[in-house]
């Protein structure tokens, strides 16, 4: 399975989208420049959590390879109330991007790759922990939402 699409890649290529949506098929402006620029908090926000629970992942040496085997299971930071801190980081991070932006159609590649994450990436990481770690793992998801 090592030629499937990591995360990081699906984000940056989506982004790529969103601009190129925004440049050649907008559909709608939704708001001018002043307002564009709140985008950047909402962006920035999203990438740091994304990047915060990385981190969190390479302090605790457990795998952070969407396609990989789980290193370890954690409720540290905000795995205590979302299951997907990375993948609602880099959703927050697309959202900010598409404020932006300006213009509707970046937003429907932000949901399309919300979409992705929902239906693709996320059941292969809740099969394998759910493989590696049994009635923990069930326990957890039981316990804590898969995105708020």
């Amino acid at each position: 399975m090592r030629w499937l699409i990591l995360p990081p890649s699906a984000l940056l290529f989506t982004a790529v989208i969103m601009v190129l949506l925004d440049l050649y098929a907008p559909l709608v402006r939704l708001w001018e420049t002043p307002y564009r620029w709140g985008g950047i908090a909402v962006l920035l926000v999203g990438l740091g959590i994304a990047q915060w629970h990385a981190h969190l992942f390479r302090r605790l040496e457990t795998n952070i390879d969407t396609f990989g085997e789980p290193g370890s299971l954690t409720r540290q930071g905000l795995f205590a109330v979302t299951r997907n801190p990375m993948y609602l980081g880099f959703v927050i991070a697309l959202t900010g991007l598409a404020i932006c932006l300006g213009s509707a159609a970046p937003f429907l590649a932000a949901l399309c790759f919300a979409l992705l994450v929902n239906f693709w990436y996320i059941p292969v990481e809740e099969r394998n922990m759910q493989q590696k770690f049994g009635q923990a793992y069930l326990d957890y998801k039981a316990a804590v939402r898969r995105w708020l």
